[in-house]
Parts: C-alpha cells; sequence; structure tokens
C-alpha cells in the first residue's frame, strides 16, 4: 500500500473533506425544510384564526365573470378552473408568439449593429441602447394607451394590403375556418411534418459524412411545405376556409381580431425583449475569431454563406444560454398583462382570489405555473445546448 493511500485511511471523519461535504449538505437541507415547515405551520395557524382552511376544491364552483378573450369556448357559468385554463392559454400565447418574433428581431438587430454600413449601424445602436434602458411597464402602457387605443374608429378603420384592418378596437387579419375535411389535413400536416424530421437528421448525416453543408433547415421546412401543398390539393374539399374581417356596425366581425390589449402587450414585450436578443446575438458573433472570418473568405464564401456556415454555428454556444434567460424574462414579464388588462393566468387568477378571497392558493398555484413554464424552457433549451456545446477531446 502506498503513503497516499495509507494517508487517506487514516484521516479521521472528522477531517474528511468528502464527509464533511455531504454532512454540511445535510445540514443545509435540514435547516430550509425546517423554516419551511415553520413558514407552512404559521401560516396555517393565521388561517385558522379567520376560520379558513388551505383547500382548491373551490375550483369547481362558477365563476360568475367573463373573460374578454379566450382560446375555447367559456362563459361566466364556467368553473373557476376553466377560468383560470383560460388565463394559461393566453399566457401561453402571448409567450409562444413574443419568443419567435423577438428572436427574429432580435437577430436581425445583432447583425445589424455589426454591419459596415454607417446607417444600418447606428441605427441599431441606437434602438438597442433606447430601449434598454426604458421601463417595460411604461413601454407597454405607451403602445397600449398612446398607439392602439389611438387608432382610428372602427367607422375611420385603416384597411392595409391583405385585408388587413386596424381599429381602436383591435387589429382584424384573415383566418381560417375548418371544414369536414380537416381533421384529414391535420393527419396529412402530421405525416409531412415526420418526414421532415426524417429528411432534418438524414441531410445533417450527410453533411457530417461528405463534409459539406446542405441547407437542413431550409429544406425540413420545404418538404413539410410540400406535404401540406400536397395535401391541399387532392383532399376534395379545401380543409379551411378563408373568413376576412368586415366593419360591421361598431365593431369588426369575421377573420381574427386581435384585441388592443394583446397587440399592445405582445408588441411591447417583443420590442423590449429583442433589444436584450440583440445585445446577445452582438455578443455572440464577435466572439468568433476574426481569423475565422478571413479563413472562410480565403475559401471565397461570401458574407451570407459566412455568417450562416461559420460564425452562427461558432456563435450559437455563447448565445444560447443568456438567450435561455431572455426568453424565460419575456414569460414571466407578461405577467404585467394586467396594466393593460389582458387577460392573462395573472390577471385571471387576481380575479378568481378577489371572488373566493383564496389567496394563498390562487399565489401558490399562479407560482407554480410561472415555475413550470420557466422550467420547461429551461429543459428544451439546455437540451439543444447540449447538441451544440464544443465537446472536446
Amino acid at each position: 500500500m502506498s503513503r497516499d493511500e495509507q494517508q487517506k485511511t487514516t484521516i479521521p471523519f472528522w477531517r474528511d473533506e468528502r464527509i464533511l461535504r455531504f454532512l454540511g449538505q445535510i445540514v443545509f437541507v435540514l435547516f430550509v425544510l425546517f423554516v419551511g415547515a415553520l413558514i407552512y405551520q404559521n401560516m396555517k395557524a393565521g388561517l385558522a384564526k379567520q376560520g379558513i382552511t388551505l383547500s382548491y376544491s373551490f375550483f369547481n364552483g362558477v365563476s360568475g365573470f367573463d373573460i374578454a378573450e379566450t382560446a375555447f369556448p367559456y362563459d361566466r357559468n364556467s368553473t373557476y378552473w376553466q377560468a383560470f385554463l383560460v388565463g394559461l392559454a393566453n399566457t401561453l400565447s402571448v409567450g409562444v408568439v413574443g419568443i419567435v418574433f423577438a428572436t427574429i428581431l432580435g437577430v436581425i438587430l445583432g447583425v445589424a449593429r455589426l454591419s459596415t454600413n454607417f446607417i444600418i449601424n447606428r441605427l441599431a445602436a441606437f434602438y438597442l441602447e433606447l430601449i434598454r434602458n426604458l421601463s417595460l411597464l411604461v413601454f407597454l402602457i405607451f403602445w397600449y394607451l398612446g398607439v392602439f387605443l389611438k387608432l382610428p374608429r372602427v367607422k375611420e378603420a385603416i384597411i392595409w394590403p391583405g385585408d388587413i384592418i386596424l381599429t381602436n378596437r383591435g387589429v382584424g387579419i384573415p383566418w381560417g375556418i375548418p371544414t369536414a375535411s380537416f381533421p384529414t389535413f391535420r393527419l396529412i400536416l402530421i405525416f409531412g411534418l415526420i418526414l421532415a424530421v426524417i429528411v432534418f437528421f438524414a441531410l445533417r448525416a450527410y453533411g457530417q459524412r461528405t463534409g459539406r453543408a446542405p441547407l437542413t433547415l431550409l429544406w425540413s421546412i420545404l418538404t413539410f411545405i410540400l406535404v401540406g401543398l400536397l395535401g391541399w390539393i387532392i383532399l376534395p374539399e379545401k380543409p379551411l376556409t378563408l373568413d376576412l374581417p368586415l366593419v360591421k356596425g361598431l365593431n369588426l366581425s369575421g377573420g381574427k381580431i386581435l384585441s388592443p390589449e394583446f397587440m399592445a402587450l405582445t408588441s411591447g414585450l417583443v420590442l423590449y425583449t429583442a433589444a436584450f436578443i440583440g445585445e446577445v446575438v452582438r455578443a455572440g458573433i464577435q466572439s468568433v475569431s476574426k481569423g475565422q472570418v478571413e479563413a472562410s473568405r480565403a475559401l471565397g464564401l461570401n458574407a451570407f454563406q459566412t455568417l450562416r456556415l461559420v460564425v452562427f454555428p461558432q456563435a450559437l454556444r455563447v448565445i444560447i444560454p443568456p438567450l435561455t434567460s431572455q426568453y424565460l424574462n419575456l414569460v414571466k414579464n407578461s405577467s404585467l398583462a394586467i396594466a393593460v388588462g389582458y387577460p392573462d393566468v395573472f390577471y385571471v387568477s387576481n380575479t378568481i382570489q378577489n371572488q373566493t378571497g383564496r389567496a394563498v392558493e390562487m399565489i401558490s398555484l399562479v407560482m407554480v405555473t410561472y415555475l413550470a413554464i420557466s422550467l420547461f424552457t429551461s429543459l428544451l433549451m439546455n437540451w439543444y445546448n447540449q447538441r451544440i456545446k464544443l465537446v472536446e477531446r
């Protein structure tokens, strides 16, 4: 037995760092559990003095209030649980739409910030510095009171190309109404999605085997679109009928009416978060060595090919971690919807709390809801980050 092994075997447990670290973690966990139990017992005792017991059974009661925007059928005779689900669906819709458009705009701003064109560079820099130093709450209220509520009245509506109607009652856009053949078309779209995934992995394997760089994502998207178009053509009845928005009296009808509250919240979150994403993208691009760019130019790649094939794949390793934080901030910042009157999950939960007096249950449920959304978003982004990270040998 070597001297090092003898020393390891003769170290007393009260001096062994491994044991001490383990015991320290146990003590910390026990302390957290003790404090949590103390807070819970104190809260329970306080509620008991008021004759209140913790229970979620009130969710089965009739809500008795209307919600302006619903993703599925709901009325005041629905339960509190259905009202909460409506608010959750509204939050998710704002989050998904916001993440998609904020990412697109953020990438454009980040690239424009590094443009050699003086005007584009300065405009992007001005936008990033201006928006990042504004208060989000004030920014949302500005978009609601100063932009969308200041649009013309319905009788004086602005009609854009594509039958898009702008009024202070909302923005009307063309929308599709499902027909009897839509369930079959949905199955065709699922098949197209599966085929697009197969094409994606096949092209990526081909690129790794041959050293070439096919437009993997582009061909995958085109495959999905092609299958959808074929399904649309071969079906005897069109899966969707186009419903156009119309001015009817003092309101809009037909199509899809996006309320001023939804437009103000989504627009504000997109424009605000895109400024931070733009800075993240700029920093990621600048983290790539200039030698990589010079080498790609020496190989004959143009500026777009250099950005797509050389710079962005390497920059993503720097971009993804802070980008995840911006996605989480966007979803959590959507709780400011209460400032513009949009019925998100926090707004609806606040209404339920005022009617039932169940503050602890509602606040805890809202916290768990935002936690679940954040953890799911982090899970997806961390998975993608693991896929693209640099593996050292």
